[in-house]
């Protein structure tokens, strides 16, 4: 019969452990160049993925883009990662409004050079762990994005000052950060409308 099955490594999974550690941990894994790295996938440094994936229960578009440019990244997120989101909510009026910021998006990303960088993509204090004493994150919804778009789940991580001082040694904060960082909320939250409806679409607009 028809049907799919997953093998993963066992691992005995405990929780949470060194919050700095991790935070180290997920600046390298945003800092490997996929370019220098052949298992990757993706040598020509692009942003997507191999194959679509879902994102919780919703699928989840990952073509690959023409180029690793700001501008390939910032139409990939338009139209893939929002714009699919929206065109699954169809409403009216978030589409609407969407339609107006679309064409702006640029804007946020002035003088901001974006790589693409392996993304766990569905980081929640569900999907954090550790195993042998050593941070572990698990249930991904992975492809090559912008390393901030991975803090689009942040509001329900519990990400406290040492993380962010382990990451941001690594990784500093850029300029912007804070103004890009609701439209990487909003794909997130989107989603947990798409999947649970309620008041997520307010958080989203």
């Amino acid at each position: 019969g028809k049907g799919s099955f997953l093998i993963m490594e066992y691992l005995t999974l405990r929780g949470r452990s060194d919050d700095g550690c991790l935070g180290r941990a997920m600046a390298r894994m945003h800092l490997a160049d996929p370019t220098m790295i052949p298992a990757a996938g993706n040598p020509e440094g692009k942003f997507g993925f191999n194959v679509d994936n879902t994102i919780g229960g919703t699928s989840q578009p990952n073509p690959w883009t023409e180029g690793g440019t700001t501008e390939d990244w910032v139409a990939f997120y338009r139209d893939h990662r929002i714009g699919h989101q929206l065109d699954l909510a169809g409403n009216s009026y978030c589409n609407k409004l969407w339609s107006n910021i679309a064409p702006r998006l640029n804007l946020l990303f002035e003088d901001v050079t974006v790589k693409p960088s392996m993304l766990h993509g569905d980081l929640w204090s569900g999907n954090i762990g550790s195993a042998d004493g050593s941070p572990s994150i698990y249930d991904p919804a992975c492809y090559w994005g912008h390393h901030e778009a991975e803090w689009g789940m942040s509001w329900c991580a519990g990400f406290g000052n040492a993380f962010w001082d382990g990451y941001n040694s690594l990784i500093p904060r850029s300029q912007g950060f804070m103004d890009r960082k609701p439209l990487y909320d909003a794909y997130h939250q989107l989603n947990h409308y798409n999947l649970f409806g309620g008041g997520y679409m307010n958080s989203a607009t």
